[in-house]
C-alpha cells in the first residue's frame, strides 16, 4: 500500500484535531449544564448515614461531610465538616446525594477534557508516531 502524501497526512491530522476540539466543546457544555442544574458539593463530599441511640429509642439520620471545615455553622461563626440533614427522603438530603453526584461528574469530566487536551497536544506536537 503507497504512503500517503504529506497533504493527506496534514488533512487527516487537521481532521483529528477538528474532532478533538468537537469532543472537548461537548463535554465543556456538559459541565455548563451540570452548573446550571443546581448545587455541586465540595471536594471530598460525601453523604454520611448515622446513628443516635436514646433509652428507648434508636433512630438514624443523615448528614452531609466533608474532610475540611466548609459549611456554616447556625449557632456560631466558625465552620464545620457537616451539614445536617435530617431523615433519609428529606429534601435536604435528596439535594446532597444530588449534589455529590453532580460533584462526582464533574470530576470525571474535568479529567476527560484533561485527557482530550493532552491528546490535542500529541496531535499538535507530533507526539505520536505516524505509523498507526
Amino acid at each position: 500500500m503507497p504512503r500517503p502524501s504529506i497533504a493527506e497526512l496534514e488533512t487527516e491530522k487537521l481532521a483529528r484535531v477538528d474532532r478533538l476540539q468537537e469532543a472537548i466543546a461537548v463535554l465543556e457544555a456538559e459541565i455548563e449544564r451540570l452548573l446550571s442544574s443546581g448545587e455541586v458539593a465540595p471536594l471530598g463530599a460525601w453523604v454520611a448515614r448515622d446513628q443516635v441511640r436514646q433509652p428507648h429509642k434508636t433512630y438514624w439520620y443523615y448528614k452531609l461531610q466533608t474532610p475540611d471545615p466548609n459549611f456554616r455553622c447556625s449557632t456560631q461563626k466558625k465552620l464545620s465538616k457537616y451539614k445536617h440533614l435530617g431523615k433519609a427522603g428529606s429534601q435536604a438530603h435528596i439535594e446532597a446525594v444530588m449534589s455529590v453526584g453532580r460533584r462526582t461528574m464533574l470530576n470525571e469530566l474535568t479529567k476527560m477534557i484533561e485527557n482530550l487536551k493532552q491528546n490535542l497536544l500529541d496531535v499538535g506536537f507530533d507526539g505520536e508516531s505516524d505509523e498507526s
